[in-house]
């Protein structure tokens, strides 16, 4: 978890980038996560900042 937006979605554009998933950047208590979008479940109380899709042109 980091506190800092810009250094959690860096991190998530690269770890899309190497494992070719969509990975999703989320807020839990004022911090910042990131994980493959496939293991985050519906029920989960996190807020979604941004997906990161591999395939598409940022």
């Amino acid at each position: 978890m980091s506190h800092d937006l810009y250094l959690a979605q860096s991190h998530a554009f690269q770890l899309s980038r190497d494992l070719m998933v969509p990975v999703t950047v989320f807020a839990v208590d004022g911090e910042y996560g990131v994980l493959p979008s496939d293991e985050i479940d519906a029920g989960d109380d996190l807020e979604i900042v941004h997906e990161f899709f591999p395939w598409a042109a940022h």
